[in-house]
């Protein structure tokens, strides 16, 4: 099992998975203030045409190296902005 890391280390094409383990789709974007230290949510990317999902930093869970798990069960879950 991989160690946690910190959101500062997310980078875009990082495979999302759901609470379940389910494939949720790609990082496109990570949202915040690096400087403040500020997380406040990724841009996930579902397909090649679809529009990309804002998921909000309090439904992600533990970040890994190359692994962002949310803790919904779905993207459609996730809090929409």
């Amino acid at each position: 099992m991989a160690d946690p890391v910190s959101w500062l280390l997310i980078e875009p094409g990082w495979q999302v998975e759901t609470s379940n383990g389910e494939d949720a789709g790609k990082i496109e974007a990570v949202l915040g203030d690096q400087n403040a230290d500020i997380f406040d949510g990724l841009s996930v990317a579902t397909g090649i045409t679809g529009d990309p999902t804002y998921v909000p930093a309090e439904q992600v869970g533990e970040i890994t190296e190359g692994t962002v798990r949310l803790t919904v069960d779905s993207l459609s879950d996730a809090d929409p902005r």
